[in-house]
């Protein structure tokens, strides 16, 4: 793949790589903007070092070619390390899924930490990408945030270029989901006083577009931008386009609600986005946020993607199953540090077992195991499922609307309602840890074995409690064990 590739975002930008440069470190390269990018930077020949908390054999193979280093944002000797022989970094770190108590404190020492980090190695560039807003307004946390801490990574001595940006629309988008899903599965739609508030949404693809293309003019060291896509429409108007393009039509009225906070846990609920992420990104809506000049277009110009061909693109994305990353990759937070099946000091305490030997083959049969989940559901009992995931979105955690970001096909990480894959041996075996609200660390396990000229599908349930509550809700749940377990494994086998 070469950046003349039209599946790549970057393969009409009219910048020149310059892969002479140096290393280009990313920060962020799990999450749905830097997993696009480092894609783009390697296929225009540069050198790519990628920061992750903890290294992934899964990493490798999604960029072959990149360099993968370990480290925190948080340990100032972990980002000298990263930062040796750097010629320019890419900022794409946030906290947001930490909660307002938590997030503006860590993105603050973050920063400061990645600047010192940056000036001790002699790094020439930083490139941030930050929020749209005007600072003589009252923002809210997540916008104010985000400005602080572009101003901290600018007050040191490296040269900071600064994007900052709307709403960012495209397949696999918190953006795109909260109004797809309300759209699609709500029939009446009340709009709050604040859905008339102006926003410059900008396509996905765009904004990586500007990521690469400022990387290649170095006039654009040292400065900040706006960018926003070609549109400039309230939130209400986003999201009677989404209707229309999906010919639904939802009844409209005014919101009898007007807290924010109200209806950001209500739209969490209707939607695969968890009340923590939609509280962050709600409180910011009452603020105008629409480019307040537009230099970045004498420097660096390409045709931008209206709002209503961006969703239509990502609804393309979506049905052909070409999702490369997603908003849930990188939630909940510190998922990559979350305790594994093979990290426990010792087995499990609990476990339940059911097994169906089958005449199919393993190849047919895992292809089928790798459905269950997303929109297909769970085979069977996918009432009890979304009760248990309607359950723990009112708690606040993941719930089952997440669903997936592929309707076939796994791989280490990808997300399945309120379980994330933790390990994967196509044909033989797929194993998923919970991401739920349960007290204590549960997995789901499925294996697929040779048995007497045949072959043995197997579910696991392994549960390690956290205090007399973990034992109580194991016991609690074990009668539905075999009920469950066992038509599921029956309904896998049937549709294999």
């Amino acid at each position: 793949m070469n950046r003349y590739d039209k599946r790549l975002f970057c393969h009409d930008l009219p910048t020149k790589p310059d892969p002479t440069m140096g290393i280009i470190l990313v920060t962020g390269a799990t999450g749905y903007i830097g997993g696009r990018l480092v894609t783009e930077l390697l296929a225009r020949g540069y050198r790519v070092r990628i920061m992750v908390r903890v290294a992934s054999p899964d990493h490798q193979e999604r960029w072959p070619g990149a360099e993968i280093v370990t480290g925190d944002a948080l340990s100032v000797p972990c980002l000298t390390d990263a930062f040796k022989g750097v010629h320019g970094a890419y900022y794409l770190i946030h906290s947001m899924l930490l909660g307002q108590d938590e997030f503006e404190t860590v993105d603050i020492m973050a920063a400061v930490n990645f600047r010192k980090a940056a000036e001790s190695q002699g790094v020439e560039r930083i490139i941030y990408l930050g929020g749209l807003g005007d600072s003589r307004d009252s923002l809210s946390p997540h916008l104010r945030n985000r400005n602080q801490v572009g101003a901290t990574l600018k007050g040191g001595r490296v040269a900071v270029t600064e994007l900052r940006a709307a709403i960012i629309m495209g397949s696999g988008s918190v953006s795109h989901e909260i109004i797809k899903s309300l759209v699609v599965d709500a029939p009446i739609l009340p709009l709050p006083a604040w859905s008339r508030t102006r926003c410059q949404p900008i396509a996905i693809r765009d904004v990586v577009k500007y990521l690469v293309g400022v990387l290649e003019i170095p006039d654009t060291a040292g400065r900040s931008f706006d960018i926003g896509g070609p549109d400039i429409l309230t939130y209400g108007e986003m999201i009677r386009t989404m209707a229309r393009i999906l010919n639904k039509k939802p009844w409209f009225m005014p919101s009898p609600i007007q807290s924010v906070s109200v209806n950001a846990y209500l739209v969490s609920l209707i939607t695969p986005v968890p009340a923590t992420i939609t509280r962050a990104l709600f409180e910011g809506i009452v603020n105008e946020v629409v480019c307040r000049e537009n230099r970045i277009r004498q420097s660096l110009w390409f045709d931008l993607l209206s709002y209503e061909e961006s969703v239509k693109r990502a609804l393309a994305m979506e049905d052909l199953n070409t999702v490369t990353t997603r908003w849930s990759d990188a939630y909940p937070r510190d998922y990559s540090l979350a305790v594994r099946l093979d990290q426990l000091p010792r087995p499990p305490l609990y476990t339940s077992t059911c097994s169906i030997e089958s005449t199919k083959t393993a190849q047919a049969i895992f292809r089928s195991v790798c459905g269950i989940g997303g929109e297909r559901g769970w085979f069977h009992s996918n009432l009890l499922w979304k009760l248990r995931g309607m359950a723990d979105r009112m708690m606040f955690g993941v719930g089952t609307a997440r669903g997936r970001k592929h309707s076939v096909g796994l791989k280490v990480n990808d997300v399945i309602d309120f379980w994330r894959v933790e390990r994967i041996i196509y044909d033989a075996h797929l194993l998923l840890r919970a991401e739920m609200q349960v007290p204590g660390f549960a997995w789901l396990e499925f294996t697929v074995e040779p048995s007497r000229g045949r072959h043995l599908l197997t579910v696991t349930a392994y549960f390690h409690p956290r205090g007399m509550w973990g034992k109580i809700y194991w016991y609690a749940m074990l009668p539905f064990h075999y009920f469950i377990f066992t038509d599921i494994i029956r309904q896998i086998e049937a549709a294999a």
